[in-house]
């Protein structure tokens, strides 16, 4: 067996194996046998040029069929959620549609382009964080009593310090770390503006409204003489490019630990503009409350190394499902985690 043989052989097996058959053709080693040619006796090139061409060829045609074979293997894909027949058999599998963006992650791409063109920037979230991101770092002190509003799912394995370690009931925890991340552009008068979109985790009794999975928006910007009307007018000018119209606005006071002052945050009703008295989407009232929302703490501020005495910003968080819910009048939040064909496939 000469060299080409071998290699032939290498080659054939790569092209088996690989998931990307074609790149085998752009093998070094065939570049290599080519580059040798010219250094060849004249009377040798025509044959050795030959063999290269055969070896091209036959790698051609191995890698046409393997393409087929697996377009064949794909082309009636296993349903894995179809129930078993009888005496434990599977029974016939039909070919299925192909898939789709899930509704929450389209339109999660959504609200991200919106504000990313208002400039701010999207980090992930973390789905086990522990107790300190979860409160301390967000004004709640060791005993305070807001923490008992927060109905959190906590695991067993214990973090460095010893406490349980937790799923994070809202994306806030990324706070902290989104202002250590970006405080140096402060520096140079450049402000920290972040969205945190993922998803968070509550012990909820379910409902058409409620999950214990959901998905929330966290918003933060930092820089000097930050007001809160600008936190008003960057929500209203969000809600008014995801939902395609003018929208009337207005805050109430309230309290959360980790903003002062703290806002609910109401728009007008979308549908019905407050002009239908059956409206089941603000239950005629014209209002739908929709966020809480506040300018930062001086101590959340501080927990991050940055004065607040120089700098101000303000917060957001916002129930993703419930702006999708709104803007495609759905009517049961649970249909997002149900996993039906029929309620996806109108997405």
């Amino acid at each position: 067996m000469n060299e080409i043989q071998e290699l032939e052989a290498i080659l054939l097996r790569r092209v088996a194996d690989s998931s990307e058959p074609r790149e085998v053709l752009k093998s070094p080693e065939i570049k290599a046998l080519y580059a040798r040619i010219p250094a060849l006796d004249p009377s040798e090139r025509k044959e050795f040029g030959q063999q290269i061409n055969a070896l091209k060829q036959l790698l051609e045609q191995a890698v046409r069929d393997k393409e087929s074979a697996d377009e064949d293997a794909v082309s009636e894909p296993l349903d894995v959620t179809a129930p078993f027949g009888i005496n434990g058999t599977l029974p016939a599998l039909l070919p299925t549609d192909g898939g789709s963006v899930h509704p929450l992650r389209q339109e999660i791409a959504a609200l991200i382009e919106i504000f990313g063109r208002m400039g701010f920037v999207a980090e992930e979230s973390r789905e086990i964080d522990d107790q300190y991101h979860m409160f301390e770092t967000l004004n709640f002190p060791a005993g305070h009593p807001a923490r008992d509003d927060y109905d959190t799912f906590m695991t067993i394995q214990k973090d460095g310090d010893g406490e349980s370690l937790i799923a994070p009931a809202h994306t806030s925890t990324m706070q902290n770390r989104i202002l250590r991340k970006y405080r140096d552009r402060l520096e140079t008068g450049e402000p920290i503006a972040a969205i945190v979109p993922d998803r968070v985790f509550r012990n909820e009794d379910l409902d058409a409204r409620h999950e214990h999975t959901f998905y929330q928006v966290e918003g933060v910007y930092v820089a000097k003489g930050v007001h809160a009307g600008m936190l008003i007018a960057t929500l209203q000018k969000f809600l008014e490019e995801y939902y395609g119209k003018k929208l009337e606005v207005r805050v109430n006071p309230f309290y959360f630990p980790f903003t002062e002052p703290s806002f609910e945050f109401a728009l007008s009703c979308p549908f019905c503009e407050g002009k239908d008295a059956s409206c089941k989407v603000c239950s005629g009232e014209g209002w739908i409350e929709l966020l809480g929302c506040g300018m930062i703490h001086p101590n959340v501020l501080r927990a991050a190394d940055i004065d607040p005495n120089e700098y101000t910003g303000f917060a957001f968080g916002c129930g993703i499902d419930r702006l999708v819910m709104m803007k495609y009048g759905i009517e049961d939040v649970r249909h997002f985690e149900s996993a039906k064909l029929d309620f996806l496939k109108q997405f």
